[in-house]
């Protein structure tokens, strides 16, 4: 392990170059979509040269694996928020809210369905995205069976995996309908939502 002081000053300057990449590629993919969205482009809004960008990503692919990433993990930070809240349900169903509203948001749909649509051509981008999915729905099924478990329900792990996946479904399905229906009101919208979240994760037998 190196004792030398300037190597958390180099890591943060690699983690903020890698960021101001990642915000470039993210605002190249939203206007161009991914496969016009040279790493040209997202050079120059990056402003940085080729061989920078080369050094910390080695291809678009390996840039969309780093804005999957970064999703992920604002999700599972906001899962852990629930599993260690006072009242699980009340904090599960709280932080929903923040993550209805961000899916909701064009710029992030705009990304995400972007994101979404490689996968569906590329298998590795599939990967990527489905190793992220996989990891956010595991840490998810411990606050569901925790909550469920505190009503007194021994569930299988089939029902457990079947309410995880209508959760995610509700929230996949939020970001397609704010496209779709920008005007919603948003207020009844949310809820609706709650009611719904709730009854899928306390009611289901």
């Amino acid at each position: 392990m190196s004792t030398d002081p300037r190597v958390p000053v180099a890591s943060a300057r690699a983690d903020a170059r890698r960021e101001q990449i990642l915000e470039a590629a993210e605002s190249c993919f939203r206007e161009f979509g991914f496969h016009n969205a040279s790493i040209s482009k997202i050079c120059k809004r990056a402003a940085m040269s080729p061989g920078h960008v080369y050094h910390y990503f080695e291809n678009k692919e390996a840039i969309i694996e780093g804005i999957v990433r970064k999703k992920a993990d604002v999700i599972l930070a906001r899962v852990e928020s629930m599993r260690t809240a006072p009242d699980m349900l009340d904090a599960t169903l709280g932080r929903a809210s923040e993550s209805v509203v961000e899916k909701l948001d064009r710029d992030f749909a705009s990304l995400d369905l972007e994101i979404l649509a490689e996968a569906c051509r590329s298998p590795g981008v599939a990967r990527i995205v489905s190793a992220a999915d996989d990891e956010v729905r595991s840490n998810f099924k411990h606050v569901v069976r925790s909550l469920r478990r505190d009503l007194g329900l021994d569930d299988s792990e089939t029902t457990i995996d079947a309410v995880a996946d209508m959760v995610a479904a509700l929230f996949d399905g939020m970001t397609v309908r704010g496209v779709r229906h920008p005007d919603l009101r948003r207020d009844e919208v949310f809820g609706v939502f709650a009611k719904v979240l709730r009854f899928l994760i306390v009611d289901v037998r």
